[in-house]
């Protein structure tokens, strides 16, 4: 599996994830969850890659409950972070588009694509090996997502 697009960005990686783990110590259980899943989620890519995993191993292992039971007990999303995605936030030019989001709209659009994913698995006997989709785009581009998201979050820590 060629996860190279991955390689560049591990260091920081690193960073984003202890920085998740600290900001998980709060008393709101839906933003501790969603951070942590996070967290948990970026943890997947970055052992996916030093381990060479498969993109089934990958997408098996992401996780987006926290999200979907955010959704479900209304949770608000400004208070996971306030305010929209502006250009100080974004570190990859392939996030661009993604300039004027809420961190809402960004999560909604992690979770869209963490089920598209695991469909295109159950559509395929259980694996994306030999789908017509572009996989490897696709879950490259759920990852710069999360990092996008990881990153906003952590522009209030001060």
């Amino acid at each position: 599996m060629d996860m190279e697009w991955l390689k560049t960005g591990i260091g920081p990686l690193k960073d984003l994830i202890g920085f998740l783990h600290k900001k998980a110590q709060t008393n709101n259980i839906h933003k501790k969850q969603l951070i942590k899943e996070l967290r948990n989620n970026l943890n997947v890519f970055k052992n996916g890659f030093l381990n060479n995993s498969s993109y089934d191993n990958i997408i098996g292992l992401l996780s987006n409950n926290a999200f979907q039971e955010a959704v479900k007990n209304n949770f608000t999303f400004k208070k996971l972070k306030e305010g929209k995605i502006e250009l100080v936030h974004i570190y990859d030019e392939r996030n661009k588009k993604y300039t004027g989001w809420s961190a809402e709209q960004l999560a909604d659009k992690i979770d869209e694509k963490i089920t598209e994913l695991r469909n295109i698995q159950k559509l395929n006997g259980g694996s994306v090996k030999g789908v017509k989709n572009n996989i490897a785009l696709m879950v490259s581009n759920l990852y710069y997502r999360m990092k996008l998201l990881a990153s906003f979050i952590l522009t209030d820590a001060g």
